[in-house]
């Protein structure tokens, strides 16, 4: 056969090969296999197909092989090459190519792929340079040329001069009515505008420069009318946004998705929603990505039967999709909407159901989990997701500082970073917040000195996270530190340090905290009332507390909830006012719950009130039998008064119900080492010599005064001298012992404590600090407690 008919018969075949899937993959490298296999000696428009095939179907490797036997490859080879680099996103690949191209052979198609190359790989300043190089040399400029340029320019634009400057070279080379130009020139001026640099004066100039290029536009095509909604959606001007959208006549769905994505990026969710309904009534086509912001708005926007509608919408009236075939990014908001709406199991559901998932898909359940409060759940899923980000790992660690897990939130941390992670300050805050339920300060300092060695010292997450630490490991001074040197601050901040100021008995000092937020123009919100009204109940501020509960809804607009209920009782209670307490149980607009009898329930522990401590108990008991708390404190306030009976049939009940009470138990860090003491302890190491150092203490502080307070032995024991000795063997003394014994002179005593202290150890404390001659520092279930030269910063109000 000729020569000129068999490469005619070869173009011939791989012309049906320009379709882009693994047939036509195929038919080419049979048709290339049989090339060479002939011997016939490849010519350059066959060369040139099939580069372009191979590089058309991501087969780089084959294609850069043929185009390295080319011995003088043409300008088209190196063009294709170029392109197809620049989909891979191998930007230093193709400037290879480009670079070995001598300036001759060089065209505008040619400098057209590189500078697109560049624009695409977000190395704006090159793409520039590329234009100048090409102006300089003398090749022509195109529209595509300028509209690649304007992509490229987009990227580092930051200033309103720059933007005119181009829009002067558009106008200059006469191309100021190609659409496609007009286009890239609008996002010049959007991305200006939207910038983080730009000011609010700035922002609304480069738009109205927009708006005039659009309105001057002769032809408007979809991507017009995209590029100016959305750069008003950036910018945050909604209102323009959607003034354009009811003057849009095109039915463009895509228009409508940035409209309706804007709404629930700025928290607009019912908006958001609006603007659906009135897409489906004007039948505009819905996508993926409609459903996808949709029913993000419902999620958001606790919208659930709404959501739960539109997922039924989706089955029925999209032929394509079945629950097993939803698009990811639809699957995944459904996950979303499921789990924020507390359907947890609905959403593991349709999560088993999918058929590719992503880290969203996993990170989504597993946030799930945690906001269900499901822990255990969560800690079994995480070890089953197959592939973890930053988000995955920072989801968990708060979960487990946040749900009392802290030594396993810790662990986890380490073993974050030992896999590669560098940890983000939402990380960092998880682990310093596992230090504050540990009470492991030193551990804490360390955190913190990593916080700003890796430039997080700047972040609010961790600044609160911070100040939460340092107050709740008894560091209030440190905590306050963290609070005035944090580049600013929010409402959370201040809540923190209003919480670490009642935590430490400085309730005045909270009080004056919370008036001086006031005149920052914070807005207090249902947390600051929460931290004040504790303050109140610590500091015995009766009058104060009244007021600040009166003023949430009439000055603040903040509705009180329960857990102000219960605040506000347990103020009253501990100052003994029960017959108020009783009449504002009465007044709750809701059925009282568990909180709000526990507060009853512990005022009347302390008091000795028998009757309405009976009726919260018994309250209690219906609400919640399983905790033990409420048989505890009952058992108690029988024993207080010597109802022996009545204990034994309390403790009788516990074991048939199959209650436990939990044991009390106190810690101390000593070398970055958390020691832990229980009641009568003889499991620590050195228990021996805290008896005999306890022992000798108790001598010294009786010449004092003290005397062993046997009304807090809550067993029946008639020998005095069985109960002082079950008094000297509470955890808390075991721990402050430890502590004296070994910390350096001077070192202030840190002792945590997972129940409330009881009087006896409150008194000997005291006098404790009388004979060490330094700082003891308690924090028990409820409060801090800091005892110095003989007195306790609680006043003895507790």
């Amino acid at each position: 056969m000729e020569v000129g008919k068999l490469a005619n018969r070869y173009a011939t075949q791989l012309q049906f090969c320009r379709f882009q899937n693994p047939i036509s993959e195929s038919l080419a490298q049979h048709v290339h296999a049989h090339i060479i296999v002939s011997g016939f000696r490849l010519r350059g428009h066959i060369l040139n197909r099939l580069i372009d095939i191979y590089c058309k179907s991501s087969n780089l490797t084959y294609a850069r092989n043929l185009f390295d036997q080319i011995p003088k490859p043409d300008i088209i080879s190196r063009t294709t090459m170029i392109s197809a680099y620049s989909v891979a996103g191998n930007l230093k690949l193709a400037r290879e190519v480009f670079f070995a191209t001598p300036l001759t052979m060089r065209d505008t198609v040619f400098y057209n792929a590189m500078i697109t190359c560049c624009s695409h790989n977000n190395d704006g300043f090159a793409a520039i340079q590329t234009f100048h190089d090409m102006r300089r040399v003398g090749v022509g400029v195109d529209d595509f040329t300028l509209s690649s340029v304007l992509s490229a320019f987009g990227l580092v634009v930051d200033d309103e001069r720059q933007c005119q400057q181009m829009h002067c070279a558009v106008v200059k080379f006469g191309l100021c009515f190609v659409t496609s130009v007009l286009n890239s020139l609008i996002s010049v001026y959007v991305k200006c505008a939207s910038s983080s640099l730009a000011s609010s004066l700035s922002s609304a100039s480069l738009m109205l420069s927009a708006r005039r290029l659009f309105d001057d536009m002769v032809k408007k095509d979809e991507l017009s009318w995209t590029t100016i909604i959305t750069g008003y959606v950036r910018c945050n001007d909604l209102v323009a946004a959607r003034e354009f959208l009811d003057g849009m006549s095109e039915k463009l769905g895509i228009v409508w998705n940035a409209i309706i994505s804007g709404y629930v990026h700025h928290g607009r969710f019912e908006e958001a929603i609006q603007i659906y309904r009135k897409m489906v009534s004007k039948g505009v086509p819905q996508d993926d990505f409609t459903y996808t912001h949709f029913i993000s708005a419902c999620a958001n926007g606790g919208s659930f039967q709404l959501g739960r509608q539109i997922h039924g919408y989706i089955l029925r009236t999209e032929a394509e999709f079945t629950p097993e075939f939803f698009s990811l990014p639809v699957s995944n908001a459904l996950v979303t909407l499921y789990y924020k709406c507390g359907k947890i199991d609905t959403a593991r559901k349709i999560f088993n159901k999918m058929s590719v998932r992503d880290v969203v898909s996993w990170n989504a359940i597993l946030s799930g989990y945690v906001e269900s409060k499901r822990i255990e759940d969560a800690k079994s899923f995480f070890n089953e997701i197959p592939e973890r980000n930053l988000l995955t790992w920072t989801i968990m660690i708060s979960a487990l500082a946040q749900n009392g897990y802290g030594e396993e939130a810790i662990k986890l941390f380490n073993q974050m970073r030992s896999e590669g992670f560098e940890p983000c300050d939402y990380a960092f805050a998880g682990a310093v917040i596992s230090c504050a339920v540990l009470g492991a300060l030193e551990n804490g300092r360390q955190l913190h000195a990593q916080v700003i060695q890796l430039g997080h010292d700047t972040s609010l997450s961790a600044g609160n996270a911070l100040i939460t630490m340092y107050a709740r490991c008894g560091d209030f001074e440190a905590a306050e530190l963290a609070f005035l040197t944090m580049p600013y601050v929010d409402s959370v901040s201040w809540n923190a340090l209003i919480a670490a100021l009642a935590q430490h008995g400085r309730g005045r000092q909270a009080l004056e905290l919370f008036e001086q937020m006031l005149k920052e123009d914070i807005q207090p919100d249902r947390i600051t009332f929460l931290t004040i009204l504790s303050a109140c109940s610590h500091a015995g501020l009766i009058k104060e507390g009244r007021r600040y509960f009166d003023s949430m809804l009439t000055t603040y607009g903040v509705s009180p909830g329960e857990d102000h209920y219960a605040r506000m009782i347990d103020l009253l209670c501990r100052a003994g006012n029960f017959s108020e307490a009783r009449e504002l149980i009465d007044s709750m607009p809701t059925e009282p719950g568990v909180a709000v009898w526990e507060s009853l329930l512990s005022g009347c522990r302390t008091h000795g009130n028998m009757d309405l401590g009976i009726e919260a108990a018994e309250r209690l008991f219906e609400l919640r039998p399983e905790h033990d708390g409420t048989y505890v404190l009952l058992s108690n306030m029988y024993a207080n008064v010597g109802k022996w009976e009545n204990v034994a049939k309390i403790r009788q009940l516990m074991r048939g119900r199959g209650i436990k009470k939990e044991p009390g138990c106190s810690w101390i860090e000593v070398e970055n080492k958390v020691n832990v003491f229980l009641v009568d302890d003889t499991a620590h190491p050195r228990v021996t010599a805290v008896y005999k150092y306890l022992e000798k203490l108790g001598l010294e502080i009786r010449k004092l005064g003290y005397v062993p307070d046997t009304k807090f032995v809550l067993h029946d024991t008639e020998c005095e001298e069985h109960k002082e000795y079950a008094l000297s063997t509470h955890s808390e003394k075991l721990a402050v012992a430890f502590g004296l014994l070994s910390l350096p002179q001077g070192a202030t005593i840190r002792v945590f404590k997972n129940l409330r202290i009881c009087g006896d150890c409150h008194n000997f404390f005291k006098f404790l600090t009388r004979v060490v001659e330094r700082e003891l520092v308690v924090r028990d279930g409820k409060r801090f407690h800091h005892f110095r030269n003989g007195e306790c910063s609680c006043g003895n109000y507790w």
